[in-house]
């Protein structure tokens, strides 16, 4: 089975598929907003990422959540459960990390199923 790598750089790609499964990772694009507003970012970066492989996110598998603060989770948690349809939460993990940015709250790798 071939590699998919979509829109790749010498740092890397925006999604990796292999053997129908999506591997991606998803950072803020606007770090100055609160918790609620960088993880509604990353949701609606993944739709696009989830769309250019034929996926959607009832079809997310696993994501890894690195938070800087453990202070929001509140925040993430409300925005998680308003974000994924009845039913369909994949698995997570939540590690407390210090990101790239100092700006950056949260950073999501994300496992999906493609079509």
């Amino acid at each position: 089975m071939d590699i998919q790598r979509i829109n790749p750089t010498e740092k890397w790609s925006d999604v990796v598929v292999f053997n129908k499964m999506a591997h991606f990772v998803e950072v803020p694009e606007d770090d100055s907003t609160d918790m609620t507003g960088q993880v509604e970012q990353i949701f609606a970066q993944a739709e696009e990422m989830l769309a250019s492989v034929n996926s959607d996110k009832s079809r997310i598998l696993s994501v890894t959540i690195y938070i800087t603060d453990f202070a929001n989770m509140d925040a993430l948690n409300q925005a998680w459960i308003n974000w994924f349809p009845a039913g369909s939460a994949p698995s997570r993990a939540c590690v407390k990390a210090e990101l790239a940015k100092p700006s950056y709250l949260v950073e999501m790798a994300f496992v999906a199923a493609t079509k």
